[in-house]
């Protein structure tokens, strides 16, 4: 049994992994906006298997909030083994670029309020030797490109703080996990046109889970991304600079 926290828990590739950990009897700590909605996550994953659930409201911004709410799932659980950051908000790219005001919240939700809360979490995992902490960050974040590159700098400002993280963890014994999506069919995507890119949050949950249990430390989900980006990494500027994406 492991004693796990999840920040983010309501997101659809949070709630599909937490199932994926109640399965296997894990003890979880669920922390999101909505209390109502939290709740009935708990109540379901009780009814899978987990052998303890409990929930705290947070909003992600609040940061003097943060410090509280770590304390209550570390009580609550009796330590923690492992966290899982979820939180994010998928940015509008025009509006980011017509308003500053725009472009600061959504680097504070998606960049700054993560690495926040990485920084209290990795001491105290550094501490006690052992765990792992895992960040859905995203395929977005390892190429700026003019359809989001609002949304993917905050992510490649994550994955730039995860990479030095797991090289500072590494010799506690904590792993630090990246993890890396491409296109996901949840509610925050409903209104995209979908393809055969697209995964479903069930698939994500499981490489997440299996990255895991592995010590990964950075997984592309699906595995097929990890191909894609490399090619897209790679083209030359003065091509990329002409190409729509």
């Amino acid at each position: 049994m492991r004693r796990i926290l999840i920040i983010g828990a309501t997101s659809a590739i949070a709630e599909a992994t937490a199932r994926q950990f109640a399965a296997r009897g894990d003890a979880l700590f669920l922390v999101g906006r909505d209390a109502s909605r939290l709740k009935a996550i708990a109540d379901d994953l009780g009814v899978r298997g987990a052998v303890r659930t409990a929930t705290a409201s947070l909003e992600v911004t609040d940061f003097a909030a943060h410090a509280a709410v770590l304390e209550q799932a570390d009580r609550d659980l009796g330590g923690l083994d492992t966290v899982l950051i979820a939180h994010g908000t998928l940015s509008n790219q025009r509006e980011c670029e017509e308003s500053v005001e725009t472009l600061r919240r959504e680097f504070d939700i998606n960049a700054l309020s993560v690495m926040a809360l990485l920084t209290p979490l990795a001491n105290r995992f550094a501490a006690q030797g052992h765990g792992t902490i895992a960040v859905i960050s995203s395929v977005a974040g390892d190429r700026g490109r003019m359809s989001n590159y609002a949304y993917g700098a905050a992510k490649a400002a994550v994955s730039a703080f995860l990479s030095g993280l797991r090289q500072r963890l590494q010799k506690s014994g904590v792993n630090v996990l990246t993890i890396k999506p491409g296109f996901v069919d949840t509610p925050m995507t409903r209104d995209f046109p979908k393809g055969a890119l697209w995964a479903k949050p069930e698939d994500v949950a499981k490489g997440i889970v299996n990255a895991i249990d592995k010590g990964r430390s950075v997984a592309y989900l699906p595995w097929f991304w990890s191909l894609i980006m490399l090619v897209i990494k790679h083209v030359p500027e003065f091509l990329f600079k002409r190409v729509k994406l």
